[in-house]
């Protein structure tokens, strides 16, 4: 038997291996399926309001279910899930509530509190937490005062409405601990932290998708759940049987996984007891579950009441008890010793493990942070399914999709059929995947689960994610919109984390960029000069008008991060090609052929005007049809990312690649004019030469530095902010086709409407781009070492190595999420609940940016994907 130490690595491999499934059951249940692109059948693409908060309890999903701290298996075949009443709300609590695009002042915006505790990357072991109002919960008060305010108003959030007041609310936490792979024992603690007795409602679900109703042939076989002496029993022709048993007398409840469409449309439902049964037999008495205790979705009901302060538990146990076709009795489940030893089983060797990831350097503080930022990137994992050309059609059996689909979201990728496990950005915020949010994910997914993080890196270069013309699709609102190429950069940064041994991943990854890189060279090059367009990359609102949409004058948008993008995926691409050479020479030519590509993307920036050499910075640029050009001069991380476009060449690379050395020799001799972007060299303390290829060259970095490093520019006490704070008193202003388009600095929300209005590029922390810029800070000191010292902070007559640098903005962003002197998180801000209250201060969100003056978070604010790089930072810099 494994010890505590090497048992959930002992998981990992059996996975890797085939020998044991131990990822087939997860988290991988989304917590919001309304309001999105998938299920929204709608002629002009308006989702919230196609499937909006209201429908979810009584509407049945067609590609994805949801559900609240819910596993399910990875094709999303059974579902369970936890569904609350506290006796007062109008419905039960079966899923997250929030406000959809056009209902927030800023955007989409979840409006409950809950977080991922903690979770192994088997899932062996996890923790979920929720807290509950006592009292009803305020969705009409919600609603109604964020409709009400405008853009330069905070958002109004749950805790505001007073609902937590007195401490009136239940915490509530769900342990999840698998006995094997499809056997998982479940703790359910109910926590009374008001001051008088109350009484909670209590229901785990089990349901099975709904894959019938939609006509499809050879898919009409519905599947059954038969409540049984405090028990449900499931049984599915494909998946087997499956049982979920509570402790205690709990009443059986079944009702169907369909949708009632008397209730939403007046019309007869194939249903009698249809998926709104069991809400309305709780919050109303109706007769609306099946007294025959038949159905495909049942919940087990407990009515508990608990003392102040006081606690219950409820132990369960689902398991799948017996393969296809499941004729056997269903066996009575052990909720017992056997149970408790699970549990204290699998919490102990989570702890052992963490303790083996996590360097004994951090402080505890830090540690929590980074096991905290993991479960959450656990948890974020969901199975989604994509059919975009079933969805572009239609079903048969429902009324044929509006023409205008036709040509609508998403035409163009009718190739495109999901059935995958895919990290998300969040479960509830944005419960898709999104192509740089994905890549920057695998970082820190690597350091705990390499097999899943390279799987993850190769998933959307699949073909039947890849578009055949080679674009990597965005996400769901427009796959067909461009984000940053920065797969084979994580692709490195996963090889690297795993040891540096996996070069037939490495060469999977460069077959497919291959066709990538061409895509961008043939369409996001215009004028054929090696200076990028790409759009909005991700950074909504960063310029003075919408980078996605139609340029409001003639011309075309010539982008600094465009070109720095792909000055970095050149060199990436150069790196991938390398390390592959070293083993197959058949690889060296691609090395050399995109060591030339790099030399003329980084080349052309200063040639084509990117570069201004007064105020040492990047810039975007108009090219008028006329060919002038209007500069840009907004000083944003646009003009940043350059940096990012650098590697280290040695001489001991080039002896073992005598072609590529050749061919730049030969590049240095016959074209000068490169230099400046491959000529930097230095014999390192090792007395190996080493040669930088750079876009931005060893005196233009230092002068780049000079801006990034300023606290009265880039540099704020917890990291970089996006938007120079120069432009809070001289806003950029220019003209164009008789209209005035102006960027000023705003450190929290975003005031403008562009690109939606949910997220601001002008002056927040980011946690992606401060990440990358630190890894670029390193790449330049493999070059420099100790020799170059740059000022930092700008002006402070302090000096620093690269290094040093990379390692304050590395404290700087992980302070953000751990107390400081006065015992308070600069990510909580104000909200005294958040930071002194004794159930609330240690409980950690990853919101999707900061405030770039106070570091509050701000955003999708229980976001957790791109933010949980601050796990990798913790462990760089504690190794």
């Amino acid at each position: 038997m494994a010890s505590a130490e090497e048992a959930e690595h002992k998981r990992l491999a059996q996975a890797d291996s085939g020998e044991q499934p131990w990822r087939a059951w997860g988290p991988y249940l989304s917590e919001r399926a309304w309001g999105t692109v998938r299920e929204d059948y709608s002629e002009h693409g308006t989702a919230w309001d196609y499937f909006p908060h209201d429908h979810a309890r009584s509407r049945a999903y067609r590609w994805n279910e949801d559900g609240m701290a819910g596993i399910c298996d990875d094709r999303q075949t059974f579902c369970f899930a936890l569904a609350l009443w506290n006796g007062q709300d109008p419905i039960l609590k079966e899923r997250m509530f929030g406000l959809g695009g056009d209902g927030g002042n800023h955007g989409e915006d979840a409006k409950e509190y809950w977080w991922y505790q903690d979770s192994t990357p088997t899932h062996s072991w996890m923790r979920w937490r929720y807290h509950y109002p006592q009292t009803a919960f305020p969705y009409d008060d919600l609603v109604a005062v964020n409709a009400a305010r405008g853009r330069d108003e905070t958002e109004y959030e749950l805790v505001d409405t007073g609902v937590f007041d007195d401490d009136r609310f239940w915490a509530v936490t769900v342990d999840y601990a698998k006995a094997s792979p499809t056997d998982m024992c479940v703790v359910v603690k109910i926590a009374n932290r008001g001051p008088e007795t109350a009484t909670l409602h209590v229901l785990p679900t089990l349901w099975f998708r709904n894959t019938w109703s939609w006509g499809l042939p050879g898919r009409d076989q519905v599947p059954v759940l038969r409540g049984d002496e405090g028990r449900l029993v499931g049984e599915h022709w494909v998946l087997g049987q499956v049982v979920l048993q509570g402790e205690g007398d709990p009443t059986v409840l079944c009702c169907d996984n369909e949708t009632n469409t008397q209730r939403l449309w007046g019309l007869e439902g194939r249903s009698e007891y249809p998926k709104d049964g069991i809400n309305d037999h709780i919050v109303s008495g109706a007769a609306t579950v099946n007294p025959a205790l038949t159905g495909t979705k049942g919940a087990l009901h407990y009515e508990l009441s608990v003392p102040a302060r006081g606690e219950a538990y409820i132990r369960l146990r689902l398991t799948l008890t017996s393969p296809p076709p499941a004729g056997e009795p269903a066996p009575i489940l052990d909720l017992g010793a056997g149970f408790d030893k699970v549990i204290a089983a699998r919490r102990s060797e989570a702890d052992a493990y963490f303790t083996q990831v996590i360097p004994a350097k951090a402080s505890r503080q830090e540690a929590a942070v980074a096991r905290q930022a993991i479960a959450g990137l656990m948890w974020g994992k969901q199975f989604y399914h994509f059919d975009v050309e079933q969805w572009l059609s239609g079903d048969p059996a429902s009324a044929p999709p509006p023409e205008g689909r036709r040509h609508g979201r998403n035409s163009a990728w009718w190739h495109m059929n999901s059935f995958d496990i895919v990290s998300m950005p969040d479960p509830w915020e944005y419960p898709w995947y999104a192509a740089w949010d994905l890549a920057f994910h695998c970082v820190p997914l690597a350091r705990v689960d390499p097999g899943f993080a390279k799987q993850q890196v190769l998933l959307l270069l699949r073909e039947w994610y890849m578009h055949p013309n080679g674009q990597i699709p965005a996400y769901e609102w427009a796959f067909g919109d461009v984000n940053p190429p920065v797969h084979a950069w994580a692709a490195l940064r996963v090889f690297e984390i795993d040891g540096g041994r996996d070069h037939d991943f490495l060469a999977r990854v460069l077959h497919k960029l291959l066709l990538n890189f061409t895509w961008w060279v043939n369409r996001k090059d215009i004028n054929g000069n090696n200076v990028f367009e790409g759009g909005f990359l991700g950074l909504d609102n960063v310029g003075p008008f919408d980078r996605s949409a139609a340029l409001p004058v003639s011309g075309a948008l010539e982008q600094s991060d465009g070109t720095g993008w792909m000055a970095m995926y050149a060199l990436n691409l150069l790196d991938i090609a390398v390390r592959l050479a070293v083993h197959d020479p058949a690889y060296e030519d691609v090395a050399t052929k995109f060591f030339e590509h790099f030399a003329y993307i980084a080349a052309a920036a200063y040639k084509q005007g990117l570069w201004d050499e007064d105020d040492s910075f990047f810039y975007d640029q108009l090219r008028l049809a006329d060919g002038s050009t209007v500069p840009l001069k907004v000083r944003s991380v646009v003009g940043l990312l350059p940096l990012a476009a650098t590697t280290t060449l040695t001489t001991r690379t080039l002896a073992q690649l005598p072609e590529l050395a050749a061919r730049l020799r030969w590049f240095l001799t016959n074209k000068p004019e490169y230099a400046d972007v491959l000529g930097a060299r230095r014999v390192a303390r090792d007395g190996r030469q080493r040669r930088l290829l750079s876009m931005v060259g060893p005196e233009q970095m230092v002068r780049v530095l000079a801006r990034m490093l300023d606290e009265d520019e880039f540099l704020s006490q917890y990291g970089l902010r996006t938007l120079s704070r120069s432009h809070l008193d001289k806003p950029f202003t220019v003209s164009l086709g008789g209209q005035e388009f102006t960027v000023g600095y705003e450190p929290a929300e975003s005031t403008s409407g562009l690109f939606g209005g949910n997220s601001n590029w002008r002056g927040p922390i980011w946690m992606p781009t401060n990440y990358l810029l630190v890894c670029a800070l390193r790449d330049y000191a493999a070059f420099f070492g100790d020799d170059l010292l740059i000022e930092h902070p700008t002006r402070s007559g302090t000096k620093h190595s690269l290094n040093e640098v990379a390692d304050d903005l590395s404290e700087r962003l992980i302070a953000l999420f751990v107390p400081d002197e006065w015992d308070r998180r600069p990510m909580y801000g104000a909200c005294e609940l958040f930071q002194t209250h004794p159930d609330w201060k240690d409980l950690l969100a990853f919101p999707e940016y900061f405030h770039g003056d106070n570091g509050a978070a701000l955003g999708a604010w229980h976001q957790t994907g791109w933010t949980a790089l601050v796990a990798d930072l913790i462990l760089t810099l504690r190794s």
